[in-house]
């Protein structure tokens, strides 16, 4: 008979029912038309943007379009979110309509006014500065959309390995675990999280290499057309081919399972292969969301948590190598 004893795991390492398989995902409910546009719309909406940002005239191809064009497709999702949810018990309520806006307005204003400067400017000058980086002049001369694709994909790539570490290195995951206590995913639920957070996630390497301006907004719009259903209550007839290459709104759900094995998967913002070349992709979808069984963290905790479980961990352990005195018994 064998003495080995089985080790309890970690309060955290829950278990929680998730949905497996592509096979196994449910299906728009609805008539030909819905049908349709459900399972057509990703891909006829990844190659209408691109086609706007290669043709268009370069009036119209910077930043300020972008922007406009960025917030246009968030509230068009919105309305999709009512027209074909995937969950019912992901549907907004006002409260949680005005704790959203308040994150995107925190990561459009806030962070991206004090920590730009610091990710676009110190960083890669720094990094250009050290490098030589005329060696790499010849990135110019590539077919423009071979430029933006290397732009989506070093970024995916290096957020890969940040966002993989976030969840397997405690300093980083502090910063990025306010994020995994949503319990249910809406168009806006990518800008919930702390400054601290939406920061490192900023940063990226594909803007240390001169590439044209308009495959960096080109590369911008494989996010804008693939990287928003991520965090969306959409459900779409997605192609299977679809899911071979982008990472997806299904996808995603797994990673902000309850389920603890779950959140070990589907790592990359965009490019679901990088996961598949790595052996960290899970194919199917999950409704029970969050951590803690599903406790919503408030926006007060959001914002002082990645210092606080810090130091409540620190005063733990210290508190536990004070000795002990022994009293007499009477």
């Amino acid at each position: 008979m064998s003495d080995t004893i089985a080790a309890e795991r970690p309060s955290y390492m829950v278990s929680a029912p998730v949905t497996m398989g592509l096979d196994n995902l449910p299906r728009v409910q609805g008539g030909p038309v819905k049908q349709a546009f459900f399972t057509h719309f990703q891909p006829a909406f990844l190659i209408a943007i691109v086609a706007f940002y290669y043709y268009a005239p370069d009036a119209w191809v910077k930043p300020s379009v972008t922007l406009w064009i960025g917030l246009g497709v968030k509230f068009f999702m919105l309305a999709l979110e009512w027209v074909s949810p995937r969950h019912k018990s992901w549907q907004h309520t006002w409260k949680e309509l005005a704790c959203d806006t308040f994150y995107v307005a925190m990561g459009m204003m806030v962070v991206r006014v004090v920590f730009a400067p610091i990710n676009d400017d110190a960083i890669i000058a720094w990094f250009q500065d050290t490098f030589d980086m005329a060696k790499f002049a010849w990135f110019m001369s590539m077919p423009l959309l071979l430029q933006a694709f290397l732009i989506s994909f070093i970024g995916d790539y290096f957020q890969y390995w940040m966002h993989r570490g976030m969840h397997n290195w405690y300093p980083l995951w502090v910063t990025h675990a306010p994020h995994h206590f949503v319990t249910q995913l809406n168009i806006q639920k990518g800008s919930v999280g702390n400054p601290i957070e939406i920061f490192l996630i900023g940063l990226g390497v594909g803007g240390m290499f001169d590439f044209l301006p308009r495959a960096v907004l080109l590369a911008g719009a494989f996010g804008l057309a693939v990287g928003t259903y991520q965090h969306c209550n959409i459900r779409f007839n997605t192609p299977r081919w679809w899911f071979k290459i982008f990472n997806t709104t299904e996808h995603h759900s797994l990673h902000h399972a309850q389920d603890y094995d779950s959140t070990r998967s589907n790592y990359s913002g965009t490019w679901i292969f990088i996961d598949r070349f790595h052996g960290t992709c899970r194919d199917g979808e999950a409704e029970l969301l969050g951590q803690e069984g599903g406790r919503r963290m408030s926006i007060w905790e959001t914002m002082h948590y990645t210092f606080s479980e810090p130091y409540k961990l620190i005063k733990a352990k210290f508190a536990d190598r004070r000795p002990i005195t022994a009293v007499p018994a009477e």
